[in-house]
């Protein structure tokens, strides 16, 4: 259970994260990547519960 934990606290920082830096620089990150991002986390979080 820690392990899944962990990895959906890391996939939500890099989701954050990387919505933050699109906002501020404009870079263009591909939104399947970020939906991938979300989906995974939304799923190990489920499953975490």
């Amino acid at each position: 259970m820690k392990i899944t934990k962990k990895v959906w606290m890391i996939l939500l920082a890099i989701w954050l994260i990387l919505g933050g830096i699109m906002q501020l620089v404009s870079i263009p990150i591909p939104a399947m990547i970020m939906a991938v991002i979300a989906i995974a986390t939304g799923v190990l979080i489920l499953i975490n519960k």
